[in-house]
């Protein structure tokens, strides 16, 4: 029983450290939102009609308006994170983000983000995502280098399932209860004004 409590004790002297779960988080998540937000506002009017659009898109009410604020939420969110300034309140406008990612656009693909038979999630679209994916590889290997452009890994399907979204709205859940941590810029103007 000693020993158990002894290694009780290293397990509670790590709380020592305890601002590196915020912060690997938030460092993870900056790229994600950075990239998705960026990527939108360089194409700001595809956004705009692919949200608004019924036929072949989302079709979202206000189109512009709401793909102004999910490229805000993404652009400044990202920065936030970086910087931990704000990151409770930065957390509610990205889970809504995902919120809406997952509902309107990932849904319908069930969990998994890359197709995969062999996963216990595996949906209905899986056998023509398979049968897709092995096409693409036999045109790569007639027509292309296929042992080159596979060497650092296989080729694999997008199957655009909820899996990423959902993962990462856990993680903003995460720093919305837990805060930015030490390495922040909210805990220096906590300790500053707080105190």
């Amino acid at each position: 029983m000693q020993f158990l409590t002894k290694l009780q004790d290293l397990m509670d002297a790590t709380r020592k450290a305890d601002f590196l779960g915020p912060l690997a988080l938030r460092l993870y998540l900056v790229p994600v939102f950075w990239v998705a937000g960026t990527n939108k506002l360089d194409g700001f009017e595809n956004v705009v009609n692919w949200f608004g659009n019924s036929e072949w898109g989302l079709g979202l009410p206000f189109p512009t308006l709401m793909a102004g604020m999910a490229v805000g939420a993404e652009v400044v969110g990202a920065i936030a994170l970086l910087v931990g300034l704000g990151v409770r309140w930065m957390s509610v406008p990205l889970m809504i983000t995902m919120l809406v990612a997952m509902l309107t656009t990932h849904l319908e693909n069930g969990w998994q983000a890359v197709a995969d038979r062999m996963s216990p999630f595996a949906n209905a679209n899986i056998d023509g995502a398979m049968q897709r994916l092995d096409t693409a590889k036999d045109i790569l290997k007639e027509h292309g280098n296929y042992d080159w452009l596979t060497e650092y890994g296989n080729f694999v399907v997008s199957n655009a399932g909820i899996e990423w979204a959902a993962t990462y709205f856990v993680m903003l859940l995460a720093l919305f209860f837990t805060g930015a941590g030490k390495l922040s810029l909210d805990h220096l103007i906590a300790k500053r004004f707080r105190n």
